[in-house]
Order: C-alpha cells, then sequence, then structure tokens
C-alpha cells in the first residue's frame, strides 16, 4: 500500500487546527473543510494548507481523510458527504471522541466500498495539539493502524492500539471519566481544606508531591479553577458527552457503574447551571455553589 501523502482534514475547531497545523508542517499535502463558514479559508492562509468548500471537494484525490468532530452523529454525516469521492484503498481516520458502536456501523458501510477506518481520539488539550504531543488510542486492524502511523505521529508522542474498530474511543471514555472523576474529587478536597483554614494553592503543591496528585492537580487546579479562569479549551458539553459513552460501554458489558453514574450525574449537572460554551473546569462551580464557598485566596467563610 502507498504511503499516505494527501489528507483531507475535516473539523478545524478547537483541537482540529492545530493539529492539521502539524499535519502541514510535517509536510502532508492537506485540504481542510469545516462546517464553519470561513474557518477552513482562514486556517489555509494561515498554514498554506488548501480549503475545500465541501467535504467530498477535500476527500477528492486523498489517500487519508482524518475527520475530528463533536459527535459520531457528524461523523457519519461528514462520510456520507464525503462518500462519493471515496476510492477503493482510502483510509479513514476517525479521531472524534465517538461512540463505538456508531463507529463500527461507519467502518462497516465503508468496508462495502473498500475503505478502511481507524478510530483514534486524542488526550492532551489544545496544548499538546499545539505543541504535537497528544496521546492517541486506536482502534482498528494493525495494517490499517500501521500505514496511518506517520500521519498520527506528527500530531501525537505516544500512539497506543486499544484493540479492533471502536477500541480507541471506549478507552477514551473511559480515560475521560478517570479524569472526571480525580478532577471532581480534588476540587471537593480544595473546599474542604479551604473552609478548614489551609491555602488551596498550598494545597495543590502538597497533592502534587504526594500520592493525591492527579492530571488535573498538575495541569487544571491552578491554572484554571484558582486563577478564575476557566479556559482550558475542552467543553463542559463534551466531558458530558464523554462520560455518557462510557455508561454506555458499561451498560452494553452490564458492568455496576455506581459511582461513575453519580460522577456524570454530577458534571450532566453542572452543565445544566452553566449552561452552553462552559469549559470544563468551571465544574467547579457546581462544588462551590454547594458549598458557598469560592475557591481562591483562602475565602473560607
Amino acid at each position: 500500500m502507498a504511503a499516505i501523502k494527501r489528507i483531507a482534514f475535516a473539523g478545524i475547531g478547537n483541537m482540529g487546527w492545530p493539529m492539521a497545523a502539524n499535519l502541514v508542517k510535517a509536510g502532508f499535502d492537506v485540504t481542510v473543510c469545516d462546517a464553519a463558514p470561513g474557518r477552513a479559508a482562514s486556517f489555509a492562509t494561515e498554514t498554506g494548507a488548501k480549503a475545500a468548500a465541501s467535504p467530498a471537494e477535500a476527500a477528492a484525490g486523498a489517500d487519508c481523510v482524518v475527520i475530528i468532530v463533536p459527535t459520531s452523529k457528524q461523523v457519519g454525516e461528514a462520510v456520507e458527504a464525503m462518500l462519493p469521492a471515496l476510492a477503493k484503498g482510502m483510509l479513514v481516520v476517525d479521531m472524534t471522541s465517538g461512540q463505538p458502536g456508531r463507529t463500527r456501523e461507519i467502518a462497516a458501510m465503508l468496508a462495502g466500498h473498500g475503505v478502511a477506518m481507524i478510530d483514534a481520539p486524542v488526550s492532551g488539550g489544545v496544548p499538546r495539539a499545539r505543541t504535537g504531543q497528544l496521546a492517541i488510542m486506536t482502534g482498528g486492524e494493525d495494517a490499517d493502524v500501521d500505514r496511518a502511523e506517520p500521519v498520527l505521529k506528527a500530531m501525537g508522542t505516544s500512539i497506543h492500539r486499544c484493540g479492533p474498530i471502536g477500541a480507541g474511543q471506549a478507552m477514551k471514555a473511559l480515560n475521560n471519566l478517570v479524569s472526571a472523576g480525580g478532577f471532581l474529587m480534588g476540587i471537593e478536597a480544595l473546599l474542604i481544606g479551604q473552609r478548614f483554614g489551609l491555602d488551596p494553592a498550598k494545597m495543590v503543591d502538597v497533592l502534587n508531591a504526594s500520592s493525591g496528585m492527579t492530571n488535573s492537580s498538575q495541569r487544571k487546579f491552578k491554572e484554571y479553577v484558582l486563577s478564575r479562569r476557566f479556559d482550558a479549551g475542552f467543553g463542559l458539553d463534551l466531558m458530558v458527552k464523554d462520560l455518557s459513552i462510557a455508561l454506555e460501554v458499561g451498560r452494553e458489558t452490564a458492568t455496576p457503574t455506581p459511582f461513575s453514574a453519580l460522577c456524570r450525574e454530577m458534571w450532566a449537572a453542572s452543565a445544566a447551571m452553566l449552561g452552553p460554551g462552559a469549559d470544563h473546569t468551571a465544574m467547579a462551580k457546581l462544588s462551590e455553589a454547594m458549598t458557598g464557598t469560592e475557591l481562591g485566596g483562602n475565602k473560607a467563610p
């Protein structure tokens, strides 16, 4: 199978923009498309990539299609729009944090057209998307992942083969479940400590030197919560979506998940309270509202 040179990239959002930019930097011939009017053209002007007016135009003549959009429903719509331009032997790389079951359906449909598909969701957020240091979780046939590897390595530094198609997305959802649980528990601990009289910033330092260290304590509590910035770049609605997918996998495998279910409901309650557009780190505001305490500045009641 010939090496991938020309890539069609669908979805130039917060994550997709820097990821596609790294593909351009790596020397791939990249054509982008996005549902937002003018966004693909802006990306092309900034990076030297090509802009397409539609998914089908982007996919025409490509060796590989990369898709990163909010939901599997949108992946299905993008693939449907591209289908007339997808030739036998092409590879579709779905980097959306999507639903494993729906991804398997899309992959089966594409296989009927002689087009291979892998899923390859990412972890690391916008900062690591910019630096090309994402962790990438793949699902699919080894030969297809092998073919995609040069593309993936332009965007990430660790590629983890998780199993058959859909396995990467299941792993991503479960990773975010663990991350969300750690964030929520950490915020509650900071609130307890602040109300006791501890400095929450010093608490974070101690957590990071001790067994309570988490990704949230290392990268989120000071930077986005105590600073009151709440702008990490990953939407609260997307976290709720990922937690819902994790619980869906739990139901499909008949796995009792009482704590995970409570965690998902807490995040969903936060999303309902804060409304559309909130950053996932703003989840802290729900716990703050319940305690009547705002984190930061040792503002104990």
